[in-house]
């Protein structure tokens, strides 16, 4: 798997609608969470929205260029960095591309900011484990986002 970490700005209108397309396929339908005019009680947040302006986009493909892994890496206050819309395409889950994928999110959040002391991300509930394998630790209680239960994890790094 080949992958490739790009700001918005540098993402081609085909590669904005392959991940376009992975993130609602994964978080609109098949966790029944419509978006954009329901943006109220059940599903708070909007899919496509302006974080992607200054995220930097993380994408791991095949070798004919399908979109296997998906993530978004953004900077925060206080050397601090979030790891969000983890995705590993239906097709290939099962396969260790998500251990790959969040193996090099934190490579690039590190390359990309090495003053980063700290990254956070809000971790569907049931990969607590996946995310505790490296090294993760939960910093809040289980929580409901989107009708699924969250915590938010932080890693801590040297």
């Amino acid at each position: 798997m080949q992958f490739i970490t790009t700001s918005f700005d540098e993402l081609t209108v085909r590669q904005l609608q392959q991940i376009y397309k992975l993130r609602v396929a994964v978080f609109v339908v098949e966790q029944a969470c419509p978006y954009q005019e329901v943006v109220e009680q059940a599903c708070p947040y909007q899919e496509v929205d302006d974080t992607d302006l200054m995220a930097w986009h993380l994408r791991g493909m095949d070798s004919t260029g399908q979109l296997l892994v998906y993530a978004r890496l953004m900077r925060e206050a206080n050397q601090q960095a979030r790891i969000g819309r983890v995705i590993t395409n239906p097709i290939v889950r099962g396969h260790g591309y998500g251990q790959q994928l969040l193996q090099q999110a934190i490579v690039q959040i590190q390359a990309l900011w090495p003053s980063t002391t700290q990254i956070n991300i809000q971790a569907q509930h049931y990969l607590d484990r996946f995310y505790r394998g490296f090294g993760f630790q939960p910093v809040s209680g289980v929580y409901l986002e989107d009708g699924i239960p969250h915590q938010n994890m932080i890693l801590t790094l040297n």
